[in-house]
C-alpha cells in the first residue's frame, strides 16, 4: 500500500470551482447515459425563469423564480405579499410558470422544495406529489421535494 501525503485547505477559490464543477461534469457525463445524451442540447442549458406580479402602484405582490434544465421546471422561490394572500396570485403564477415551462421550453416535470411551515399543501392542490421529506433541515424543520408531470 502506498501513502500519500495530502494537504487540505478551506477557502472559497473561484479557480477552483471551477475546475471542480468541470471535473464532475465529465465524471457525471462519463457515468450516464442519459447525461451523454443531454449534453450539447438546448435542454442542457439551465434558463432563468421569473415571473412577478404588481399592485396598482407598482409594488411586488408576488414572484415565483426558477430555471429550467433537463425538460424540468425547478421552482426555487414563489412569494406572495401577505395583504394578497388568498387571492390566487400564488397559484396564477405557478400555472403561468408551468405553461411557459412546458409550452415554450418543452418540459416534462416540475420540482421544488418548501419547508413544513411554507406551503407543502398548497404544491399538493395544484397536483405535485411528494417524492421526499428531510427532517431537521434546519433543526427542527421538515424540508419536502415535490414533483408534478407536466404533461
Amino acid at each position: 500500500m502506498v501513502s500519500r501525503m495530502f494537504r487540505m485547505e478551506t477557502g472559497v477559490d473561484k479557480e477552483r470551482l471551477g475546475l471542480l464543477r468541470s471535473r464532475l461534469s465529465e465524471t457525471n457525463t462519463a457515468a450516464s447515459p442519459a447525461l451523454r445524451a443531454l449534453r450539447g442540447t438546448g435542454a442542457d442549458q439551465e434558463v432563468p425563469l421569473a415571473l412577478w406580479a404588481l399592485d396598482a402602484a407598482g409594488g411586488l405582490a408576488a414572484g415565483l423564480a426558477g430555471h429550467t434544465w433537463a425538460r424540468w421546471l425547478h421552482v426555487d422561490q414563489l412569494w406572495v405579499d401577505e395583504r394578497h394572500r388568498g387571492a390566487g396570485l400564488g397559484s396564477r403564477l405557478l400555472a403561468e410558470a408551468e405553461r411557459t415551462a412546458r409550452e415554450d421550453r418543452d418540459c416534462l416535470n416540475s420540482r421544488v422544495e418548501t419547508w413544513d411551515f411554507q406551503a407543502p399543501g398548497f404544491y399538493r392542490t395544484h397536483g405535485y406529489e411528494l417524492v421526499c421529506v428531510i427532517p431537521d433541515y434546519p433543526e427542527g424543520v421538515k424540508e419536502f421535494t415535490l414533483t408534478k408531470r407536466l404533461v
